[in-house]
């Protein structure tokens, strides 16, 4: 089942073209993975399917329905969730409010405190943070830090996650673990879109990756395809030679 697909995706920021005449789509149950220079629009086509910016023109549609438009909480609700690029969390409150906010306000079916509660502790221990759920979020390592942000997203009971970078700074231990979390919210049935420029993760979890560069799509295939692609290697992979060896 295809669970979303884009179709001529462009958005501008003054006379510049961050995302050029995209097509895209992913599939349920894919991991998909969305690489390319720095600058290449990648985490702006993240921000509209998010509905935080609108794409002039294109349209977007999730589940076989037009969600062009329509508010970013709207679009959470409707079960797709996200990271973000620059971690964004509740640096007071403790581990545990941050996932237990995405729990109470984050899905379109009200659940009692008591729920909320109980899903809260289960994320926590799904994404290893259980021991530290009761310390201020911005005493997190980084690691952590993105790891309490996937575990709200969690929350929010996305059919379809956004994964922004998360493996971005990380040690080489610190990204293997990552990977295998990817693995293992794929296993619990939830469809993902990741931007990473960690090769090694990109070319061992997706299944299928979507190149970037200027804004406009220039490759699109399986991971061993991709990484044969000679403008691929050209534009991206060339400068990437290094990265996850």
């Amino acid at each position: 089942m295809r669970i979303l697909e884009g179709k001529g995706v462009t958005k501008y920021f003054g006379g510049l073209a961050a995302v050029d005449n995209v097509d895209f789509y992913v599939d349920e149950g894919e991991v998909l993975g969305l690489i390319g220079p720095n600058g290449a629009g990648k985490t702006t086509l993240f921000n509209l399917i998010s509905a935080s910016l609108v794409p002039k023109p294109g349209t977007i549609e999730y589940k076989g329905r037009n969600i062009t438009g329509l508010k970013p909480y709207k679009i959470c609700r409707m079960g797709i969730g996200r990271t973000f690029q620059t971690v964004h969390i509740f640096a007071d409150l403790p581990v545990y409010d941050n996932v237990r906010v995405g729990a109470l306000f984050g899905t379109s079916t009200k659940i009692s405190a008591a729920e909320a509660e109980k899903e809260t502790e289960e994320l926590l221990e799904f994404v290893g943070l259980a021991n530290v759920a009761q310390i201020p979020a911005r005493d997190l390592t980084l690691s952590n830090q993105k790891r309490l942000e996937v575990a709200r997203a969690l929350a929010t009971r996305p059919v379809l996650l956004l994964l922004d970078e998360i493996m971005s700074g990380l040690t080489n231990t610190e990204v293997a673990q990552a990977m295998e979390l990817v693995r293992k919210i794929r296993d619990r049935g939830v469809t993902i879109i990741m931007i990473e420029h960690v090769m090694k993760a990109i070319m061992n979890v997706c299944d299928r990756i979507v190149v970037l560069h200027h804004g406009q799509k220039i490759a699109e295939g399986s991971p061993k395809e991709i990484a044969k692609s000679p403008k691929v290697i050209e534009v991206y992979l060339g400068e990437q030679a290094n990265v996850g060896s």
